[in-house]
């Protein structure tokens, strides 16, 4: 509880948050727990760009922890959560981060033509790339190019990687930093596993095997960390007992 507290303090909670300090708390205890609508109850009325980037946080967490596809609605709210937050702060840190993720998840069911139409992929890679120029130690957003880079390059092929300018070397070189950074992050571990299971299992298994057993070993104090490590051995198991193409599969139908 106290290492995801302050993580999340350390984001972006400051600030307009300071007068609402004994909110602010209760607010992240509630998202730690999974108590995902009694965190965003707590957050709701604070107009500040901190609290609506935490409330798109909370909910694309919400989304994340669902079987099956997120519920679109739920997704639309979480960018319309983030784009509040850069309406009262561009450039805000966190803010942008969100969004990221969030258009990253919108366009997961999207035909790839449909999602070159909307531009929204080259959109969220800059919105990553700009918070690591501005805060190069940001986990997450290294966390969040190293999948984007994979799903790029499995999604569009050679030649569409290129074009969006992903490969797996620089997948590889954010995963690696985001490691550098926090070895013991569940969900960093595990994202990077099914990406790679989804690309190849078969031709990537022991680097897939090897970032299950680092997300299945990492400390978890969240509900969104449990999920995502239950998530780890769930496709660990399928990859052991089943072999790489029932694990490739399963990648594919997962978060």
């Amino acid at each position: 509880m106290k290492r995801v507290l302050t993580a999340i303090c350390g984001l972006a909670l400051t600030g307009a948050w300071l007068p609402a300090a004994a909110q602010a708390k209760e607010a992240i205890a509630a998202y730690v727990s999974g108590d995902y609508d009694a965190a965003l109850r707590r957050t709701a009325d604070a107009p500040d760009a901190d609290s609506r980037a935490f409330a798109a946080r909370v909910l694309l967490s919400e989304a994340m922890c669902q079987n099956g596809d997120p519920p679109p609605a739920m997704l639309e709210q979480a960018l319309d959560e983030a784009n509040a937050a850069l309406a009262r702060q561009p450039g805000h840190i966190e803010g942008r981060l969100q969004k990221a993720i969030a258009l990253s998840l919108i366009i997961r069911p999207m035909s790839l033509g449909e999602v070159r139409s909307t531009g929204w992929g080259e959109e969220a890679r800059d919105l990553g790339e700009a918070v690591l120029a501005e805060d190069p130690q940001n986990l997450y957003a290294h966390g969040f190019l190293a999948v984007w880079n994979i799903e790029v390059v499995r999604r569009g092929g050679t030649l569409g990687a290129m074009v969006m300018g992903a490969s797996l070397d620089k997948a590889r070189s954010h995963y690696e930093a985001a490691m550098a950074i926090n070895d013991g992050d569940a969900a960093i571990h595990w994202q990077w596993a099914r990406a790679l299971a989804a690309l190849n299992a078969k031709k990537y298994r022991p680097e897939i095997s090897a970032a299950l057993d680092r997300a299945l070993a990492a400390p978890v104090d969240s509900e969104l960390e449990e999920v995502m490590q239950a998530r780890a051995a769930a496709l660990k198991q399928v990859l052991d007992t089943e072999g790489p193409k029932a694990a490739e599969a399963k990648a594919l139908e997962t978060l």
